[in-house]
């Protein structure tokens, strides 16, 4: 019942996101999902860094002529600057300001919609100009299934914060809510360290061969 007492600034904890039993057990079991998803993407890695030179033939294009690294780094702008805009979200969040805590998450979710919308024309750049698709070679499919695996978690980081948001958008802050919206931006800043991942391993070793 505590958690959703009408709550003000003075009576605000420092750390909302870990006052009652129910946000403790959320990060339990958060930590173990990402423990889980840790292992899932370090098999995708391992599986991309074994196929990424297995094409049919001489003249299909690798890594080193396919990607562009001002397209990679742009999305991967867009992604760290999102990890910011939600620090400072749950910056206002432990200080109970609830519209700016807003206003932040939808920055972050607009940069995230705008890292996706690089990331469908990347794909659609190399299937129309290099005919590099899922199906076209073993490189194909690691590449589209480890960055494109990754391209579904930001969608549905995406989803997860525009709910939060729209549901609460009318009952503010709370000891019931904050530890879902702390909860939302790690998994967010989850998102962006596996990018970056990416991005070197991917993109930047892919074009020193």
């Amino acid at each position: 019942m505590a958690a959703e007492q009408k709550m003000t600034y003075e009576t605000w904890p420092a750390s909302p996101e870990k006052q009652t039993l129910e946000a403790k057990n959320k990060f339990l079991g958060f930590w173990f999902f990402l423990g889980g998803e840790t292992v899932l993407f370090a098999s995708l890695f391992a599986t991309y860094l074994a196929l990424k030179d297995k094409v049919p033939s001489s003249d299909m294009a690798l890594a080193k002529d396919l990607f562009e690294i001002p397209l990679a780094f742009m999305m991967t702008m867009l992604l760290l600057t999102s990890s910011l805009t939600s620090v400072y979200a749950m910056y206002h969040m432990k200080n109970f300001n609830f519209k700016k805590m807003q206003l932040w998450l939808g920055i972050t979710v607009l940069l995230g919609l705008g890292f996706l919308g690089l990331e469908i024309y990347e794909f659609n750049h190399y299937v129309h100009e290099f005919h590099h698709s899922f199906t076209s070679s073993a490189f194909g499919s690691a590449f589209y299934t480890l960055v494109g695996f990754h391209g579904a978690h930001v969608a549905f980081g995406l989803l997860w914060i525009t709910t939060l948001m729209i549901r609460n958008s009318k009952r503010g802050l709370s000891l019931y809510n904050a530890p879902k919206f702390y909860v939302a931006s790690l998994y967010w800043h989850f998102i962006d360290v596996v990018w970056v991942f990416i991005f070197t391993v991917v993109y930047l070793m892919g074009m020193v061969g």
